[in-house]
């Protein structure tokens, strides 16, 4: 597939998971390793959804996403929180704060293909 996913994560151990799942579902995926570094891949290669860590060291997730759906280019691509906050109301709260869609860590492979399966199809009608 060509879609352009792009991964928003620090911890390089996720990086290389999430990497792994999305090359056995036919994917492949562009990486940024802080939220300063997500934001200005984005505006480079306009992806057609991302994946974001709540818990980044320079500027969080949620800043990250903020930025993103104020920005007129940018604001249509889905933004699907990964992250390890998951307990009662964190779903519905980062919703909220603008996410589209929302992962818990530790990911499922089969979840996070068919979310992203899934939002990319979104996309096309």
């Amino acid at each position: 597939m060509d879609a352009k996913i792009l991964y928003i994560e620090d911890n390089p151990m996720n990086m290389r998971l999430v990497r792994k799942m999305l090359k056995m579902g036919g994917f492949g995926m562009f990486e940024a390793i802080s939220g300063t570094s997500g934001l200005e891949m984005a505006e480079q290669i306009k992806p057609d959804i991302i994946l974001l860590d709540i818990n980044l060291h320079d500027i969080d997730g949620t800043e990250v996403t903020t930025r993103l759906k104020q920005n007129h280019e940018l604001q249509h691509i889905p933004i699907i929180a990964v992250t390890a906050n998951a307990m009662y109301g964190d779903r519905e709260r980062f919703l909220e704060a603008g996410y589209d869609g929302y992962l818990s860590k530790p990911l499922n492979r089969q979840v996070l293909l068919e979310t992203v399966e899934g939002f990319l199809d979104k996309q096309k009608t």
